[in-house]
């Protein structure tokens, strides 16, 4: 009876430590750990001052690898984004009302966990591979997207979907391809990771 209560316990807890792990994005810290002070000088550290939302992860999203800031982490999280850096400054951005960012680095042979999606520090396995793209929602039917799309420098390439569907999404590329379910609520992920091209 002793070991079976300490196994539930144990299940329970590493079930809680994964939970946790899941919602920082791809390496690193959770930007709602921090308790510093919003900075409005953030944003003009980094050449991002005057940027709405979208284009801030526009920018960061589509900029070289080599050329992303080290020090900058950005989050994306289901209504904003959340930017901080080394010395705790920070800084938050709304999302559109109507839209969910999600940020998708198909794989082929390796892959990480990932829920908030890293603007500069995840790292997909297939830099510059194009890629067929097609979501279609599953309660109407209608076509979200329908277009071949280039991975970006750090493997990802980004969506932005409509807010609160649930949907089927379809990948192509060459001869691999993979389909699985796709969701824009509030609780789902900003970050993909699990989808294989084989």
């Amino acid at each position: 009876m002793a070991r079976t209560a300490f196994r539930k316990t144990l299940t329970a807890l590493t079930g809680a430590l994964a939970a946790a792990t899941l919602l920082v994005g791809c390496g690193a810290t959770d930007p709602g750990e921090s308790s510093a002070t919003p900075s409005p000088n953030l944003l003009a550290r980094y050449d991002l001052d005057g940027l709405d939302a979208r284009e801030v992860i526009t920018r960061l999203e589509t900029m070289p690898v080599a050329e992303r800031p080290t020090d900058l982490l950005a989050s994306v999280e289901p209504r904003t984004v959340e930017l901080s850096d080394d010395n705790g400054a920070t800084a938050s951005l709304a999302l559109p009302d109507e839209q969910f960012y999600v940020s998708i680095a198909p794989y082929a042979g390796r892959t990480h966990q990932c829920f908030f999606h890293s603007l500069t520090t995840c790292l997909g396995e297939l830099p510059g591979e194009d890629i067929r793209v097609e979501v279609t929602d599953r309660s109407t039917g209608a076509v979200l997207v329908d277009e071949t799309l280039r991975t970006n420098d750090n493997g990802f390439f980004g969506l932005w979907l409509p807010r609160a569907v649930d949907a089927t999404i379809s990948l192509e590329s060459g001869d691999r391809s993979v389909t699985s379910e796709i969701s824009t609520h509030d609780d789902d992920p900003t970050c993909v990771t699990t989808l294989q091209l084989t």
